[in-house]
C-alpha cells in the first residue's frame, strides 16, 4: 500500500521564517510548494534544501496579494501534489503610514497580501483538508497588532483580520481534524542582518527577558508541533514566540 505524503503551502518561504519552516516540515516528511513574490533564486535554494531532505518540492512564484496570482500558485501546487494539507501565511508586508495620510491604495494594498490572501489560500486548500479529515493552517499576527501601534494602521488592522480569520476557522473547521492557529513573532533580525552594528537591534535585545533576539529556527520549532498530529488538540490559539517581552 502506497502512504501519500502530506504536502504543505508556505508563502513567503524564500528566506527568513519562511524557509526555516519548510525545511522544518520537510524534515518531518512534508512535500513543499515554495512560494516567493520576487527573487527566484532565494526559491530555488530554499527548494534545494527541501530535496536533500528526501521529499518533493516545487516553485510556485507570485504575489499573494493579487488574486489572480493566488489563482495561478494554488492550481500549481494541486496540479502538483493532489492535495495541500498545511498552509502557512507567512507573507507579510508593513509600510509605514500615518492614519491620516493612508490612501485607500495604501490600506487595500496591505489587506490584500496580509489578509485577503489569507481568505483566498485557505479557501482553495480547505476543500481538500475537509475531504482527508486532517488539516493544518497558521496565520501571523505581531506584536504591534497585539498591542496597538502608531504609523501603520493598516499592518495593525491587516493582521488583527487575520489572528480573527484562524479563530473563525478554527470553530468551524476544528471538527473536522483541521486546526488553525496564529503566531506572533516578536523581534527577528532578517538573515542578513548584523544585530552587532545595529544600535535599534541592541536596544530591543537589552530589553528582551531571554537575553536574545528571535531565530527563525524559534518559529520553525512551534509550526512543526502544530503540523504535527501531536499538536491537534492545539487549535484556536495565538501562540506568543518573543523570548517574553510581550505576555
Amino acid at each position: 500500500m502506497t502512504t501519500v505524503k502530506r504536502a504543505a503551502f508556505i508563502s513567503g518561504s524564500g528566506r527568513n521564517m519562511g524557509r526555516a519552516c519548510a525545511k522544518e516540515l520537510a524534515a518531518a516528511g512534508f512535500n513543499i510548494v515554495v512560494n516567493g513574490s520576487r527573487n527566484r533564486d532565494d526559491c530555488e535554494r530554499v527548494a534545494d534544501e527541501v530535496r536533500a531532505l528526501g521529499v518533493e518540492a516545487i516553485i510556485a512564484m507570485g504575489d499573494v496579494g493579487r488574486k489572480s496570482d493566488v489563482d495561478y500558485m494554488t492550481e500549481t501546487a494541486l496540479g502538483a501534489f493532489g492535495r495541500i494539507d498545511v498552509l502557512i501565511n507567512n507573507a507579510a508586508i508593513r509600510p509605514g503610514t500615518e492614519f491620516l495620510n493612508m490612501t485607500d491604495e495604501d490600506l487595500e494594498t496591505v489587506m490584500n497580501v496580509n489578509c485577503y490572501a489569507a481568505v483566498w489560500l485557505a479557501r482553495a486548500f480547505l476543500p481538500g483538508m475537509v475531504e482527508n479529515g486532517w488539516g493544518r493552517i497558521i496565520n501571523f499576527t505581531g506584536m504591534n497588532a497585539q498591542q496597538g501601534t502608531g504609523g501603520r494602521p493598516h499592518v495593525t488592522m491587516s493582521k488583527h483580520a487575520a489572528w480573527g480569520l484562524a479563530k473563525a476557522l478554527s470553530h468551524e473547521f476544528g471538527p473536522g481534524g483541521i486546526t488553525a492557529n496564529t503566531i506572533s513573532p516578536g523581534t527577528f533580525p532578517d538573515e542578513e542582518e548584523d544585530v552587532s552594528q545595529s544600535e535599534r537591534f541592541q536596544k530591543l535585545l537589552k530589553q528582551n527577558p531571554a537575553g536574545r533576539l528571535g531565530l527563525a529556527d524559534d518559529i520553525a520549532a512551534a509550526v512543526g508541533l502544530l503540523c504535527s498530529d501531536r499538536g491537534g488538540f492545539i487549535n484556536g490559539q495565538l501562540l506568543q514566540i518573543n523570548g517574553g517581552v510581550v505576555n
